[in-house]
């Protein structure tokens, strides 16, 4: 019998000790999907967005990129300063 019949995906995931790691995965993904959708509205490139975050379009390729969840606040907090916005971050 299968010992994940009738148990959480959530369940699933923390028994194959990979449910923090999908977890930072998604919301990186959340997170460089949102600022490439502002980078789209105010018509940004990478490079005229790494100006503005005075920092390299390979670091800005790294924030962009879905699949390193390696990122700081402080690289999180000037993208969004360099679009307009602000960033909130809140426990659950």
């Amino acid at each position: 019998m299968n010992p994940h019949i009738g148990s959480s995906f959530d369940d699933f995931l923390v028994d194959e000790a990979v449910l923090e790691e999908a977890t930072a995965v998604a919301i990186k993904r959340v997170v460089a999907w949102q600022i490439a959708q502002e980078m789209k509205a105010q018509h940004l490139s990478k490079t005229a967005l790494a100006q503005k975050m005075h920092t390299s379009r390979a670091a800005l390729n790294r924030l962009l990129d879905e699949t390193d969840t390696s990122l700081t606040l402080t690289t999180l907090t000037s993208a969004a300063k360099a679009l307009g916005k602000s960033l909130r971050i809140e426990l659950a």
